[in-house]
């Protein structure tokens, strides 16, 4: 099963600790976890189930690809770990 991980950053807003999820997807994953912290669902995605452009998903450190829906595949043991993405000058 994959393992979920946010950033101290969200965390600090929402408590959501590391989980162990079943999912095959990012979306199945990033599914389970918001069923177990449902307040993180509104930072993470958008009003259409997409990943909010401040935001980051990597798997295993790779970042997806399918920003949308969310659909690339999760290696049974992988990481997903979710993050704010930082911009500025």
């Amino acid at each position: 099963m994959p393992r979920v991980a946010f950033t101290r950053n969200l965390q600090r807003h929402v408590a959501c600790p590391p989980c162990t999820v079943a999912g095959a997807t990012v979306k199945e994953g990033l599914d389970a976890a918001f069923a177990l912290y449902p307040k993180l669902r509104g930072y993470v995605l958008d009003e259409h189930g997409a990943l909010r452009f401040h935001m980051a998903v990597y798997v295993d450190g790779v970042p997806i690809a399918d920003r949308r829906a969310l659909g690339d595949p999760v290696a049974e043991g992988a990481e997903i770990f979710v993050m704010q993405a930082l911009s500025g000058g």
